[in-house]
């Protein structure tokens, strides 16, 4: 059975506009087209549906950032191609696209020492290696020694690359990586505490 995007919206108690950055991430599998319409198995958005939440209560952190981003986009900067995420990318340009640059209170970002990266809701990427940043000229932050500590290709079932040198984030990526983390914020960094995740 294959969903509309507003039928898979609804099953999901979200909203279009949040469903469709997880097909413009390119993380949903088996996705079809009607026309303009784009359809999901129903498979799929049950999957989605049952998926528990991240388990960030197993971090040693209190407070944790968590980096909001929409489906990767082009852009000119200097040091980046991308900016956002998008399953269909490599490593080198995800990480350029994610560590930077974006508005928050960097050493909070630093002290939970892992930052993990969502779509809609979802932990699609892992970040760790926050201990420096800069700030540019507009107040925002970058962390230039970011590790992609590893991502989500599809989120569905999930598949997850764990890209880090170090077993330990690796383990703190495979941990994250294709849970549900919600977040509130007005801009791309939004702050959880890690010790009422459970109760969420």
């Amino acid at each position: 059975m294959l969903l509309t995007t507003g039928q898979a919206a609804e099953e999901l108690g979200c909203a279009i506009t949040t469903y469709r950055r997880l097909i413009r991430a390119g993380v949903l599998p088996e996705l079809s087209r009607r026309g303009v319409r784009v359809m999901t198995p129903l498979w799929v958005v049950q999957a989605l549906q049952k998926r528990a939440p991240a388990l960030v209560d197993r971090l040693d952190a209190g407070l944790l950032g968590v980096l909001r981003v929409d489906a990767a986009r082009q852009v000119h900067d200097n040091d980046r191609n991308w900016a956002g995420y998008a399953a269909g990318l490599g490593p080198n340009d995800l990480l350029k696209g994610l560590r930077g640059w974006w508005r928050c209170d960097a050493a909070s970002v630093a002290a939970g020492g892992v930052l993990p990266v969502t779509v809609s809701g979802y932990v699609v990427a892992v970040l760790t290696g926050l201990d420096r940043w800069e700030k540019d000229d507009g107040g925002r932050h970058a962390f230039p020694d970011a590790v992609l500590a590893g991502h989500i290709t599809d989120l569905a079932t999930p598949v997850k690359r764990l890209t880090a040198p170090q077993q330990n984030d690796r383990d703190i990526a495979d941990l994250l990586l294709g849970g549900r983390l919600p977040s509130q914020s007005s801009g791309a960094i939004a702050y959880v505490s890690t010790r009422s995740s459970s109760a969420n």
